[in-house]
């Protein structure tokens, strides 16, 4: 029984913190009023309070499983106790908190001059427009009856039990497709895989057409992530390479081709956009193997902390007076060219979209092919034990070399996109949060997945722009999400084959471990053969 009072003190505490934070932050009453225009009417009063009752109500749940998880799955007591206790020590600790802010709101004092977000209105809203006292143990009845539910729900579900049933029914949906005499003749149809890629082509070029100004920019800004998270998910993903100043190369890209385009720049050097961008890949994946050659006998955490100083360094020179006559300094490059074909401008949004898919198109057919290859292979084994991969002959110096100029390539091209799009390069576009931002991208939707960059690119960068009344609020989604992935799914949303046997391996049938150790023997056996 000390185990689960234990369990549920530690996460009642933790939520009660978070809980408080948030709400200081003004955090619910955003998220409040966005979820009441969904679920309720908007033109009722209520509709917020309702919404934050609710967003509650699912912390505490959330509380309450959290704690009965580990130790109350063997028996109901355990289970009861410590959800109980963590609702608990929850509304202890949130009606704590009401207390003291709405004693400082009956009290006439304004606390905006330290915490920006509390109001006189939102701490009447956080209190449910109810006295102190009474708000102080509704909270506590509220989070004492979701935590105790919490902890009756981590005990029907039982440990693993709601992730089995998941994986039988995923199984009988797919014996039940495997039976139908569609899927059948699909499995025997030589050509399905190229009909699936040629609807998706189809389905991308008539995007465009179809939607408006605002879109095709929102898109095309995804478009560039997804371009640069293919390139960094070749350096990280597949060989195992850190990069933390990935946004070095982006700036390499987008720097080159608004000096060679703008007539405020080098003017006596000014050249069509065409081949200024071949030129700025170019120049991108030489960079790349100029940083490669000094850095990249270092490994781990060392290789992360000297290409997050050349990112840096390169943001600072850009951005300094030293180059201001180059590069504008922190005014940056403006009037920066856009492309033709034909003597027809294509300097709108959608043309710039269509160009944006033909890149990625571009980039996938590359990694595909980088991947099945022999140098994909090398970069797999370098990743996954470097002196070993080295003891069986592999070059590790040049292989390492290689990823970073092809990785630095694609941030080149996505660089140049960017900057012809907008027209303007600045040294606020290649700040460490944009490799940050990339690399997260390749977390979060799977390392070593095409379909995962997409989805990492769409979940944090597309989402962002739908729902613009949290973009104060962004940061700490961004770093919940993150917390959330590494607790929750490590692998990543949509992860390759190899990674999400990597990562779950232990949870695989006997059967599948063999059938996958068998495959990767026969695999080494025709590797060894060809040589």
């Amino acid at each position: 029984m000390g185990d689960n009072i234990r369990a549920g003190l530690i996460s009642g505490i933790a939520f009660g913190v978070i809980i408080i934070i948030t709400s200081l932050i003004g955090f619910f009453g955003t998220v409040s009023a966005l979820l009441g225009e969904f679920l309720f009417d908007p033109k009722t009063q209520p509709a917020a309070l309702y919404s934050l009752v609710l967003i509650l109500a699912l912390l505490g749940l959330w509380a309450g499983i959290r704690a009965a998880k580990p130790v109350g799955t063997d028996r109901w007591s355990g289970a009861l106790v410590s959800g109980a206790v963590a609702g608990l020590s929850t509304g202890l600790f949130v009606g704590i908190y009401t207390l003291i802010i709405g004693g400082f709101n009956a009290r006439g004092l304004d606390i905006r001059g330290y915490l920006a977000q509390m109001s006189p209105d939102a701490i009447r809203f956080l209190l449910f427009q109810l006295p102190p006292a009474t708000a102080a143990l509704s909270y506590f009845l509220l989070f004492t009856t979701t935590g105790l539910a919490g902890g009756f729900l981590a005990k029907t579900l039982g440990r693993g039990r709601l992730k089995k049933a998941n994986q039988q029914l995923k199984s009988k949906i797919t014996e039940l497709w495997e039976s139908t005499s569609v899927a059948v003749w699909l499995s025997k149809f030589p050509y399905t895989q190229y009909i699936v890629y040629g609807a998706i082509i189809i389905l991308a070029l008539l995007l465009p057409i179809s939607l408006g100004q605002y879109w095709n920019f929102t898109l095309g800004t995804v478009g560039v992530y997804v371009l640069m998270g293919l390139g960094i998910n070749i350096v990280v993903g597949m060989a195992g390479l850190l990069d933390l100043g990935y946004v070095a190369f982006f700036a390499v890209g987008a720097y080159t081709v608004g000096l060679l385009t703008s007539p405020q720049q080098l003017s006596q050097f000014q050249i069509d956009f065409w081949p200024a961008a071949f030129l700025a890949i170019v120049i991108a994946a030489i960079t790349g193997i100029i940083l490669g050659f000094p850095v990249l006998r270092l490994r781990g955490d060392y290789l992360a902390i000297v290409t997050l100083g050349f990112g840096e360094i390169i943001r600072i020179l850009v951005r300094s007076d030293l180059l201001s006559d180059f590069t504008g300094g922190p005014q940056g490059v403006r009037q920066i060219d856009g492309p033709s074909l034909f003597g027809i401008s294509l300097t709108n949004d959608r043309a710039y979209l269509y160009m944006i898919i033909l890149a990625i198109m571009l980039a996938i057919f590359v990694t595909i092919r980088f991947k099945d290859s022999r140098v994909g292979r090398a970069w797999v084994a370098m990743r996954e034990d470097e002196t070993v991969s080295q003891a069986m002959g592999i070059n590790t110096y040049t292989t390492k070399l290689l990823a970073f100029a092809v990785g630095a390539a694609f941030a080149g091209l996505g660089g140049v996109l960017f900057a012809s799009r907008n027209q303007y390069i600045g040294p606020e576009d290649a700040n460490l949060l944009v490799s940050i931002n990339v690399l997260a991208v390749v977390i979060v939707g799977g390392m070593g997945s095409i379909p995962g960059v997409f989805l990492g690119a769409f979940v944090l960068k597309g989402l962002p722009e739908i729902m613009r009344q949290l973009q104060d609020y962004r940061i700490l989604a961004f770093g919940a999400l993150l917390v959330v992935m590494m607790i929750v799914r490590p692998e990543g949303l949509w992860p390759s084959q190899r990674r999400r046997l990597e990562m779950h391996e232990e949870e695989l049938p006997l059967e599948e471990l063999e059938e996958t150790e068998a495959i990767g023997a026969l695999e080494a056996a025709l590797e060894e053969s060809t040589k």
